[in-house]
């Protein structure tokens, strides 16, 4: 049976580095990417500011309580998402076997690439070194032979190292490591475990499945598996995505209908721009309302056609709008398509087979952006802005989930 070789990346602090990378006054500082200072919470902290305690997810009127201090600077998501685009680009220059867990990491299984690029470890090294070159990003990485055991590596090379567990060592690396790396180890496990006697991953690992079961319950087969390196969940590419949106909260509630298509214009181009990097069409447009008194509504409208078009969604979404009560102070908008389809999509009774001259544009639009970045073109009505902010409670979701110590789904 061949040994299995996984790589997990992981950028390092992404959304602070990619900041530091684009403004040279912030290399070297304590810098917070943040939202509102009173609700909102931080999406992530450079290593100059973590010796004070700022992690994220942390909310952002502790943080500044512990780091008041800190240069904080407001989300551009639209930088994070072209640098993220670019790393996943130089991943798959070397595996076709990629599973994304949010912008900034991924897990690569580069067992069959071993015959063209030399050694897993070679590879990390040699993908780390192409972000630094191309991206100016840091990146760490963690090579076993399972997907648990990699990402641990991953954490303990950080920040911007790597580090591999040869095969067959998984348990030895594991086994000085505190229960609290165990995916599903919580706190309040983490107490109970060490009531038992169990403090480090070895600990579990040298007692006996039967004991664990009968003190544990169904997780002590769980725990036993990972204290002793057996993971195997298979790097599972490309899942299929239900939905492509994109929502934001602002920083102050907003009333009024001229403020809102603004941004529901923005919202639709980046919903579009994913839709067409991803190859598919929606057939439905929901828009999402969340009032100031945090009610959410939602309004579809199913399509004659799919389209993966910015306008005609930005056209439907304002229609939509229009069929909710605006006397009241709003916090977020969002626009999503749904039931997405292959790209190509069935051609109408009449349609010819060639591309329209919506679509032609759309490819110019996203070939430039491709090359120039997702700002070098854009509507007149959203030329000062940038494109690519999300509401802090999705980056809080997105950024509390890529750290759970669990593994992903199956």
């Amino acid at each position: 049976m061949t040994t299995r070789a996984i790589i997990h990346v992981d950028m390092d602090a992404f959304y602070a580095s990619v900041e530091q990378r684009d403004d040279p006054k912030l290399k070297g500082k304590p810098v917070i990417v943040g939202g509102h200072p009173t609700r909102g919470v931080v999406l992530a902290a450079s290593y100059e500011v973590r010796p004070f305690g700022v992690r994220s997810a942390m909310p952002m009127s502790r943080a500044m309580r512990q780091a008041p201090n800190a240069i904080v600077v407001p989300p551009r998501f639209a930088a994070y998402a072209d640098a993220s685009d670019r790393v996943f680009g130089i991943f798959e220059a070397f595996t076709p076997l990629i599973e994304p867990l949010s912008l900034d990491e991924a897990f690569l299984d580069v067992t069959a690439s071993t015959t063209l690029f030399g050694a897993p470890a070679g590879i990390a090294t040699a993908i780390r070194a192409r972000i630094a070159k191309e991206l100016e990003l840091p990146a760490s990485a963690g090579i076993a032979e399972v997907k648990f055991v990699a990402k641990i590596a991953s954490d303990l090379a950080k920040p911007n190292g790597q580090r591999e567990v040869p095969a067959g060592g998984a348990r030895e690396f594991l086994a000085p490591l505190p229960v609290s790396r165990l995916w599903g180890v919580g706190p309040r496990t983490e107490e109970h475990l060490k009531v038992l006697g169990l403090v480090t991953i070895g600990d579990l690992a040298a007692r006996s499945l039967a004991e664990l079961e009968q003190k544990l319950g169904e997780g002590g087969r769980h725990l036993w598996e990972l204290s002793n390196g057996i993971d195997d969940r298979v790097v599972v590419p490309d899942r299929e995505a239900k939905s492509i949106g994109a929502q934001d909260t602002f920083e102050e509630d907003v009333a009024g209908r001229d403020a809102l298509v603004h941004q529901l214009h923005a919202q639709s181009l980046r919903v579009a721009r994913r839709m067409r990097r991803a190859k598919v069409k929606g057939r439905v447009v929901q828009l999402t309302i969340k009032y100031f008194d945090f009610k959410v509504i939602t309004r579809r409208k199913t399509l004659d056609e799919p389209t993966d078009d910015g306008q005609t969604l930005y056209r439907e979404a304002c229609a939509l709008l229009d069929r909710v009560d605006l006397r009241r102070a709003i916090r977020l908008t969002g626009v999503a398509a749904q039931e997405l389809t292959g790209g190509e999509g069935q051609l109408g009774l009449f349609a010819t087979a060639g591309p329209t001259r919506t679509d032609k544009l759309n490819r110019a639009i996203d070939a430039i952006a491709s090359k120039f970045g997702s700002k070098a073109i854009v509507t007149a009505d959203l030329a000062n802005d940038a494109l690519e902010s999300e509401e802090d409670e999705e980056a809080r979701r997105q950024v509390g989930a890529s750290r759970q110590r669990k593994p992903p789904a199956r």
